[in-house]
């Protein structure tokens, strides 16, 4: 059994002040700004770049005790993970399971932008948070 992936969807990089960051990737870098979103399920506002495959997103906790603010408060700003667009997250996951993969979610919860996601533990990915997204980008 092997997860059918479709490429990389996104960098997902965690940030402190997320007006700062949004000015630094549009105004500086010259990238194309397209959704910000708050996403209250995961306890965050993401700022996402570009259309399609490849885009980058920004990540900002909303509250100072989700996992999110944790990451950011151990480790500090900087990539976050990295998520992998698939055709069929339950079956992704079926998979991911089947190899011994360890998952931060057993089954798929709301992601931005209307998608459903699922992370998988960096032990199962050599040390890489991944996320696994399934539906509609814009």
């Amino acid at each position: 059994m092997t997860v059918k992936s479709k490429g990389l969807d996104h960098v997902a990089i965690v940030v402190r002040d997320l007006d700062a960051a949004i000015r630094l990737y549009r105004d500086t870098l010259g990238l194309e700004l397209t959704q910000v979103e708050e996403v209250p399920e995961q306890q965050v506002t993401t700022a996402i770049f570009g259309r399609g495959m490849g885009r980058v997103e920004l990540i900002c906790p909303t509250t100072a005790d989700s996992g999110v603010a944790r990451f950011l408060e151990k480790r500090g700003e900087g990539l976050h993970h990295i998520c992998l667009e698939v055709e069929d997250l339950e079956a992704a996951l079926g998979a991911l399971r089947a190899a011994g993969a360890p998952l931060v979610d057993q089954s798929p919860r709301p992601g931005a932008g209307g998608a459903r996601v699922a992370f998988v533990h960096p032990r199962g990915a050599r040390g890489v948070l991944t996320e696994l997204r399934e539906g509609p980008k814009d």
